[in-house]
């Protein structure tokens, strides 16, 4: 474990003296803020960060930060703990793999959570696992000097690992001693796998989880945007036996053909101009876990034809490479169109659709979910009580009527974000109607457009609303709206958004 560390003996010595101080820190911030400090000393960097997922796995929150010789512990600030926005810091939570940079490139990665006004010239990033083996953060460790930190990953994981440990045996005693009140996680019942509602439409849907959780097939998610096809396809991975291998979600409408290909199947050093290495593709890292494919109706006809031999056969082969070797991934696939549809237009492979439709599960819209829209809502405003740690709020029974009485054409996705948003409005103990009155205010009633439209007209709105907000600046807006920039470009294109548009 020391073998790339200066003087090891020493090192070792003072890892473990952190240890013990640390096992006796007598509260939270304590014990995040000496963490940092110890692991500045350890590795010899002037930054440290430790990322922590909140309870929902949702988000990744900053915990606690080492600067200029000094430890604050943070709260409030986070990003998705998905693949959008900093990707250096989730390609390390989503993958579980260390991120080890010793000369940084800003034209390349999007370094937005380091600190500006400092040339950071190193980064390592370290997935932080808990006691079930999950990672739960992210520490982060960057120098203005051009070094190797990959030395330190073993080590710093497992004081890391010791420390995510500690906070819940800190927060035990709390809960026992009633310092603080009970988690605020809604325990949904043991056939949900997880998932929130009760409906009927629900109960099937958790029987028909339940029939293909520990069968080989192919399972093929349908639904409308925000209806939670990607939280179903982790519920069958976390409760399946792959549990304990690695979940991969890539969005097949993110990236055009030629580089969708390469992240998939991965490339040869030589492939194509700037394919200096090799790297391996979201199918080999993949390997004995599960491979989300969302938005598959996007995927090009070409690509097609390569997945299909995928998915008969078990073997990929790599850009730029001859040979073909196996893998075991379970593939999942997800999306909002009508693949009947386009298999009959000619834009979908009949063979593959009907390979990937070996156990289709349709996923109910909110809107036909009874009462599931306030049994969320509820369990969503804990959820961010939780998060900004303030009191449990209030309802009232106008806010619950003014949200069981709308459509929801975003669905799940779209409440959860209305949800959050009024939390953050309400000042007093009470959430009230007009805490939720600016996306109520998108459903078109009257309207004669279909629902796509409707969602698209809804999309767009608010593509224009973040362009508008950040003076045409893409990559803020980009931001904003949690999506990668190429991602932005894509929808803006298929939105009709011109670059300058000031009205929708």
């Amino acid at each position: 474990m020391f073998t790339h560390v200066d003087q090891p003996l020493v090192y070792a010595q003072t890892l473990l003296t952190h240890f013990m101080h640390l096992a006796q820190a007598p509260d939270h911030e304590a014990l995040v803020g000496g963490f940092v400090q110890g692991v500045a000393g350890l590795s010899g960097c002037e930054l440290v960060q430790l990322y922590v997922l909140d309870a929902t796995h949702t988000r990744l929150g900053l915990s606690a930060q080492y600067l200029n010789g000094h430890a604050h512990t943070r709260e409030g600030q986070s990003v998705p703990a998905d693949y959008n926005g900093e990707q250096l810091l989730q390609f390390a939570l989503c993958q579980n793999r260390v991120v080890c940079l010793s000369d940084l490139n800003t034209r390349l990665h999007e370094l937005s959570f380091l600190p500006t006004g400092v040339v950071w010239n190193a980064l390592l990033c370290v997935p932080l696992l808990n006691q079930k083996q999950a990672v739960e953060g992210v520490l982060l460790c960057a120098s203005q000097r051009q070094q190797d930190l990959n030395g330190f990953a073993e080590s710093l994981a497992q004081l890391g690992s010791f420390v995510l440990g500690q906070l819940h045996v800190q927060h035990a005693l709390r809960l026992s001693s009633g310092d603080v009140p009970a988690p605020l996680v809604s325990e949904p019942r043991v056939s949900g796998y997880g998932l929130i509602g009760e409906s009927p439409v629900m109960r099937e849907t958790y029987s028909l989880i339940s029939k293909v959780l520990h069968s080989p097939y192919t399972v093929l998610l349908l639904g409308e945007t925000g209806s939670g096809k990607e939280v179903v396809a982790r519920a069958i991975h976390d409760y399946g036996p792959r549990r304990s291998k690695p979940f991969i979600v890539q969005n097949c409408a993110a990236f055009p053909e030629n580089l969708l290909e390469s992240e998939l199947f991965g490339f040869r050093k030589g492939a194509f101009t700037g394919a200096d290495c090799d790297r391996r593709g979201l199918f080999d890292a993949a390997n004995g876990g599960t491979l989300l494919l969302d938005e598959i109706g996007d995927m090009p006809l070409s690509l097609q034809a390569k997945l299909l031999r995928v998915l008969q056969e078990g073997e990929i082969r790599p850009l730029g490479s001859n040979d073909t070797h196996t893998i075991d991934v379970r593939i999942i696939a997800a999306t909002h169109r009508d693949l009947a549809v386009l298999v009959s237009e000619g834009k979908f492979r009949e063979d593959l659709y009907y390979r990937l439709a070996q156990f289709p599960i349709e996923l109910p819209p909110l809107r036909l979910r009874e009462g599931d829209i306030l049994v969320l809502a509820r369990h969503f405003a804990k959820k961010a009580c939780a998060f900004l740690r303030r009191d449990v709020l209030h309802w009232s029974q106008a806010a619950l009527d003014h949200l069981a009485a709308y459509p929801f054409p975003g669905n799940v996705r779209e409440l959860k974000g209305l949800v959050e948003r009024a939390v953050l409005l309400c000042e007093g103990r009470e959430l009230m109607p007009e805490h939720f009155a600016r996306r109520a205010d998108l459903a078109l009633e009257g309207s004669s457009l279909s629902l796509r439209e409707r969602l698209e007209q809804v999309e767009r709105s608010w593509v224009l609303d973040c362009l508008r907000k950040n003076d045409g600046n893409q990559t803020l807006a980009a931001r904003e709206l949690g999506l990668p920039r190429r991602t932005l470009l894509y929808r803006m294109e298929r939105l009709n958004v011109q670059v300058g548009e000031r009205d929708g």
